[in-house]
C-alpha cells in the first residue's frame, strides 16, 4: 500500500494468499459457525431466512444482533459522510498458531483523516492456541471518497496486518 493509492486496500483485500507466508501465519483471527450466525442476524437477516441457510434450527435473537464490526475478521472498515467526523469501535480477538512465547507491538499506519489507536498495544502469549484480545478505535474525518490504513502485529520476525478503511459510500 501507498499513500498516493487511496483505494489500494481494495485492489488485493486482506484475503489474498501469499502461500509462503500462509505455511506459518502466526496469528489468526477465528470465525465459526456461531460467529457468522451472528453476523448474519446483525445485517437483519430474520429467523426463517437464516435457516434457510443454515440448515439447523439457529435463530436470531437480541443475543445474536450484534452489528457488522463485531465480526472477528481482519480487517476493519468505517463509513461516513464527507467532512463529517465519525468514530467506530471493534473488538477483535486473535490466536496465537506461531511460536510458544512471542510479543507482539503494534504498528500503525494512519494517514491524514484517518485516526487509530489500539489497546493495548502490546499482546505477549505463552503458548500454543493462546486467544488475546484487543480493541481498535477508528476515527475518520474524509475530505476524499476514500482512505486507507492499517494495523500491523510485529513480533520482529513475523508482521500480521490488518487494513483499515474509511470511505463515504456511493448514494
Amino acid at each position: 500500500m501507498n499513500g498516493k493509492n487511496i483505494d489500494a486496500e481494495f485492489a488485493y483485500g486482506a484475503g489474498h494468499i501469499n502461500p509462503l507466508k500462509a505455511v506459518d501465519p502466526d496469528l489468526v483471527y477465528d470465525a465459526g459457525e456461531v460467529d457468522y450466525i451472528k453476523f448474519l442476524c446483525g445485517q437483519g437477516y430474520n429467523t426463517i431466512n437464516l435457516r434457510t441457510i443454515t440448515g439447523d434450527s439457529s435463530r436470531c435473537n437480541l443475543a445474536t444482533r450484534p452489528t457488522v464490526w463485531d465480526l472477528n475478521y481482519p480487517s476493519f472498515t468505517v463509513s461516513t459522510s464527507l467532512r463529517q467526523f465519525v468514530t467506530r469501535v471493534f473488538h477483535r480477538t486473535i490466536t496465537n498458531v506461531g511460536s510458544k512465547m512471542s510479543t507482539y507491538k503494534v504498528i500503525i499506519n494512519a494517514p491524514k483523516g484517518l485516526s487509530i489507536q489500539v489497546s493495548p498495544s502490546v499482546l505477549t502469549f505463552k503458548s500454543l492456541g493462546e486467544k488475546q484480545s484487543f480493541i481498535v478505535t477508528v476515527g475518520a474525518n474524509l475530505s476524499t471518497s476514500m482512505i486507507s490504513g492499517s494495523l500491523i502485529w510485529d513480533d520482529g520476525v513475523h508482521q500480521v496486518r490488518s487494513p483499515i478503511v474509511a470511505y463515504i459510500p456511493l448514494k
